[in-house]
C-alpha cells in the first residue's frame, strides 16, 4: 500500500514539473498585464528544440535549445501583443497555430516523415542523499530528474523577486494600474516584453522536460494542451508563483490519476480517462469565476506605453 502510494506521488511530482514551469513564467507574464495565449506554441517549440538541441550537445544543451526556442516564440507574440498592441488573444491564438504547424513540417524536414530521433538522451532520477528514504513523499519529492530539482530553487526565487524586489513591484503595478506606473517612470512596454519572453524561456523548458525528462523522443503535438492547462493553473493558483506550483501538483495528480485508471482494466473507453485533466481544468475556471485576484489590467491595451 505505501509502495503504492509512493508511487502515484512520484507520478504525480513527474507529472507537474512541465506544468509548474509554463505556468510559472506565465504567472510572471499575466502579473505584467498581458495573457500569452501562445504558451502553448512556445512549449511544443521547445519540445522540438529538445530533440534538436541534445542531438548536437546532449541533455543539457537540449534544454539551453529549448529555453532559446521557446523565447523565439514569445518574442513573435511580444512583437504584435507589445510592440504593435494588436489583440493578445487574437495574437496567441495565432502564435499558438503557427508553432504547432511549423514544429510538425521542421520535424519530418529533420527526421523523416517517419521520425528518426528516437533515441534522444534523457535525465535519470537523481536520488537526493538522506531526503530520498523520507517516507512515503522521500521517492516522490527527492527521487527526480535534476531538471525538477531546478524548479524547486526557481519557485522561491521568483517568489521573492515578484514580491522582494523594486523590479517585481514594477512589474505589479504596471498589472495593476498602468497608467500610474508609467507615471512613476517605469518603461510599461519594456518591462511587459521581457515579461513575455521570461514566460516563453519557461514555456521552453516545459516542452524540453516532456522530452529530455519523460519521453525521451519528439511527437507532433505533444505539448496536448498543456499551454491552456498552464494559463488555468495560473488562474486557480491566483496569480501567484508557489500557488501556480501547488495548483500543478493537482493536475499532475490528475494526469497521474488517468494512467491508474486505465491500468485497472475498466472497460470504460480509455478516452474518457485522457479527458480528465482538462474536464478538472474546466471545473478549476468554473469554481474560480468572479473569485479570482487578477491584475486589474489583465489584456488591457487602452493605456500610452512607453
Amino acid at each position: 500500500m505505501i509502495d503504492g502510494t509512493s508511487a502515484f506521488l512520484e507520478g504525480v511530482v513527474r507529472t507537474a514539473t512541465p506544468l509548474a514551469f509554463a505556468a510559472l513564467g506565465e504567472t510572471v507574464t499575466e502579473r505584467s498585464g498581458i495573457i500569452n495565449i501562445g504558451l502553448e506554441g512556445s512549449i511544443i517549440a521547445g519540445a522540438l528544440g529538445a530533440v534538436v538541441g541534445a542531438g548536437y550537445g546532449g541533455v543539457w544543451a537540449g534544454f539551453a535549445f529549448a529555453a532559446v526556442c521557446g523565447c523565439a516564440v514569445a518574442a513573435i507574440f511580444a512583437l504584435f501583443a507589445v510592440t504593435l498592441r494588436a489583440d493578445q488573444i487574437i495574437s496567441g491564438t495565432a502564435v499558438t497555430l503557427l508553432a504547432l504547424g511549423g514544429t510538425g513540417t521542421l520535424y519530418r524536414i529533420l527526421y523523416g516523415s517517419a521520425g528518426a530521433a528516437l533515441n534522444t538522451p534523457t535525465l535519470d532520477p537523481m536520488p537526493i542523499p538522506l531526503l530520498s528514504r523520507t517516507p512515503v513523499v522521500g521517492r516522490a519529492l527527492f527521487v527526480q530528474p535534476s531538471i525538477t530539482y531546478v524548479l524547486y530553487v526557481l519557485v522561491p526565487v521568483v517568489m521573492w523577486w515578484t514580491y522582494r524586489t523594486h523590479a517585481g513591484l514594477g512589474l505589479r503595478a504596471i498589472g495593476e494600474n498602468p497608467a500610474a506606473a508609467i507615471a512613476a517612470g517605469i518603461r510599461a512596454k519594456k518591462v511587459q516584453f521581457l515579461a513575455v519572453l521570461f514566460g516563453g524561456l519557461l514555456g521552453g523548458i516545459s516542452g524540453g522536460t516532456l522530452v529530455l525528462a519523460q519521453a525521451g523522443t519528439f511527437v507532433e503535438g505533444m505539448s496536448a494542451g498543456r499551454g491552456f492547462i498552464a494559463i488555468a493553473i495560473v488562474v486557480l493558483g491566483r496569480w501567484n508563483p508557489l500557488g501556480a506550483a501547488l495548483a500543478a501538483l493537482l493536475f499532475g495528480a490528475a494526469s497521474a490519476l488517468q494512467f491508474f485508471f486505465q491500468a485497472t482494466g475498466s472497460n470504460l473507453p480509455y478516452q474518457l480517462f485522457l479527458a480528465f485533466p482538462y474536464v478538472l481544468t474546466l471545473v478549476a475556471l468554473a469554481a474560480t469565476h468572479g473569485r479570482t485576484n487578477s491584475p486589474a489590467a489583465l489584456g488591457r491595451q487602452d493605456f500610452e506605453q512607453s
